[in-house]
């Protein structure tokens, strides 16, 4: 027989080491909710409100995220009223975007409404025909597909110098990823969205079925050598009863409207969950409205992760579903804020 160190075998630690590199689930003991840490005093009111100044500083281009690319294709259009300006979206027949506004210029009839025929967006009123080109007092939006995501740039909208393309986050590569994107809209502004976001300390708290163990290791800890400024968190993924999963994740800012949380490690490290608020038009008594696209790109170098990929299908849904969990309860913290805001109440 071979003893541990001999050069015959694997010590059992090794061994230990090995399996726990194979199976990203750990037991944890179970603590009750109301038993773990307080994370109030860390989650100063002036540290998110400076975090959300700063991003709210950064330029955007004018860019604005419309909505996933796969809800956009060449049958129908896309419309979406981006900040009270309505926009349609359609590709032609080559698969390439067209984009600008969403009423025909001849008597405004709604474009999103209208059918797109050999890549030819047709309004449904009077027969006038857009080919995405400037005619008859209809001028294009310049438009962007990521490959995950649809921006459109509203440079009368956003008052800034224009930017030849979004400001994207960096993400895993998308052919060895899956991406599912989940939309919603709440009463809110894009600002009390990625308020949201950038606390990361109410995870554990408000959403005790998905987040334990959640500790905010940095509040200035960057992804790139170009913006160093995010919150660095250690947090296990609840699976299910005591099993977990603990990563790293980073949040950041790459422009204002936009938070992205990056997995930087333990399982699926390269993953991203991008979080972007669009300000829409206001309801019928004024209130203002924000869509949150959120799209998740999940990636991992576990070999069987490539089955996931090809039941990619199968998954997005099951994306979407978790992240509308999350963000049913995450709306109704926006939306509070907003509420609080308004009446001069909040702290921050």
């Amino acid at each position: 027989m071979t003893g541990p160190d001999d050069g015959g075998g694997s010590s059992r630690p090794e061994r230990r080491r090995s399996l726990r590199d194979r199976v990203p689930l750990r037991l944890r003991k179970p603590v009750a909710w109301h038993r773990q840490g307080p994370t109030w005093r860390e989650a100063k009111p002036a540290t998110i409100a400076a975090a959300l100044k700063r991003a709210k500083a950064l330029p955007s281009g004018n860019w604005y995220v419309i909505g996933a690319s796969r809800e956009i294709g060449g049958r129908t259009p896309f419309g979406r009223s981006v900040a009270g300006t309505d926009v349609v979206v359609w590709r032609d027949t080559k698969g390439r975007l067209k984009a600008g506004p969403g009423s025909c210029p001849h008597l405004g009839a709604p474009l999103r409404d209208s059918p797109v025929v050999c890549g030819t967006l047709v309004c449904h009123w009077h027969g006038l025909a857009l080919q995405g080109d400037a005619f008859a007092g209809w001028t294009p939006y310049p438009v962007y597909d990521d490959g995950v995501l649809v921006w459109v740039r509203l440079d009368a909208t956003g008052g800034e110098a224009p930017l030849d393309r979004p400001v994207l986050p960096a993400r895993p590569d998308l052919m060895s990823s899956v991406a599912a994107v989940y939309t919603t809209v709440g009463t809110c502004e894009p600002e009390d969205i990625v308020a949201n976001r950038l606390d990361p300390w109410h995870g554990a708290w408000f959403h005790p079925y998905s987040f334990v163990d959640l500790k905010v290791l940095d509040t200035s800890h960057g992804s790139s050598p170009d913006h160093e400024d995010g919150f660095a968190v250690d947090v296990s993924f609840k699976v299910a009863g005591r099993a977990v999963v603990p990563v790293r994740a980073v949040f950041t800012t790459p422009e204002p409207r936009t938070v992205v949380m990056h997995i930087t490690e333990g399982e699926g490290a390269g993953s991203v969950v991008e979080t972007h608020a669009t300000p829409l038009e206001p309801d019928a008594l004024g209130n203002p409205r924000t869509a949150v696209i959120e799209a998740v790109i999940a990636t991992s170098g576990r070999p069987g992760f490539a089955i996931a990929r090809a039941a990619a299908p199968l998954l997005r849904p099951l994306m979407r579903s978790a992240a509308g969990r999350l963000w049913r309860d995450d709306l109704a913290y926006a939306e509070r804020r907003r509420h609080l805001r308004s009446k001069g109440q909040f702290p921050g």
